[in-house]
């Protein structure tokens, strides 16, 4: 079965591997290489790295707007493309390309957070559930039907990184379990979407990571969450900007202005919201690293007296 494999983040790496064990990968497209690091030299994507590791060829195409980018996949003459987080909006030209056109791995139970940032967005938005889904890609976003897919708990405290790796690995498997079918001959059914449930997980801006002390704890708390490690929640408090990368939401009720420090303890950092406190537990000053609350204290012991 020969496989055309597009991906470019971290995310896409453990289903390059799995698409490499379950068929034959004869080539891989990727994001042009990009300036990155102090220097901004320009640096390869995580896919492309493995891909070289892997010996497979690798394309990095701008767009698929020429013939030509065409005409070389089409010379491929693939059996199927794999498409995990390419960041490349692909034409019905090209998904009509592949004998058994294109599958994508997404990393959300469609409908639901269609689109760029659907990990951080569910964490955002405080579901207790997500998952991934093998769809068969259709022009619109995400809104191809679903051949496989299996879903797993949010733990209460987990972060988007530590989401993103499940997902990662889980999407993996759903791959594989996809490919091992079509391999057999037994084509997965294709089950549509449906109409209702449908969100949009928007691409996340660093505009958004600014706390706004009016909205309740438990919000803020999961936005908390969703943003670390990127791009990460911040606030003004005690008079110095902190990013925030670890809070719990405390169900406590106060009268203080949303934003007051009401107490800091060893334990964390108290602040008043619109409904109940959050309390801060891992900060990190500006040009400093993450540091827990306490660390945070034995530099500004004058909060202790407060």
């Amino acid at each position: 079965m020969r496989i055309v494999f597009a991906g470019t983040p971290d995310f896409a790496v453990p289903c390059l591997r799995a698409a490499a064990r379950h068929g034959e990968v004869v080539a891989v497209y990727t994001q042009p290489d990009r300036p990155a690091g102090r220097g901004r030299g320009l640096a390869p994507s995580p896919v492309k790295r493995v891909a070289q590791e892997l010996g497979i060829a690798v394309e990095q195409p701008e767009n698929f707007r020429s013939a030509a980018s065409k005409a070389t996949l089409r010379a491929l003459q693939p059996d199927l493309m794999v498409v995990v987080a390419y960041g490349l909006i692909l034409p019905q030209s090209v998904l009509d390309i592949p004998a058994h056109g294109c599958w994508n791995v997404h990393a959300s139970l469609l409908p639901r957070w269609r689109g760029a940032a659907p990990i951080q967005r569910a964490i955002q938005a405080g579901d207790r559930e997500s998952g991934v889904c093998l769809m068969r890609m259709e022009k619109g976003l995400d809104t191809g039907p679903v051949l496989l897919s299996q879903s797993l708990s949010i733990a209460a405290e987990e972060t988007g990184g530590q989401l993103h790796d499940r997902l990662s690995m889980l999407g993996a498997q759903v791959l594989a379990d996809g490919l091992g079918l079509l391999r057999a001959g037994i084509l997965p059914v294709p089950q549509p979407q449906p109409e209702e449930g449908v969100t949009y997980a928007h691409k996340l801006d660093k505009g958004e990571a600014r706390l706004d002390w009016s909205r309740p704890a438990v919000a803020l708390a999961d936005t908390v969450r969703a943003f670390n490690p990127w791009p990460v929640a911040e606030c003004q408090l005690a008079g110095e900007r902190l990013r925030i990368h670890g809070a719990v939401a405390l169900d406590q009720a106060h009268d203080a202005v949303p934003g007051t420090l009401l107490r800091a303890g060893r334990e964390g950092l108290d602040v008043a919201c619109g409904e109940g406190v959050l309390r801060i537990r891992t900060l990190q000053r500006d040009g400093g690293k993450a540091i827990t609350a306490a660390d945070f204290l034995n530099a500004r012991q004058e909060l202790l007296r407060a």
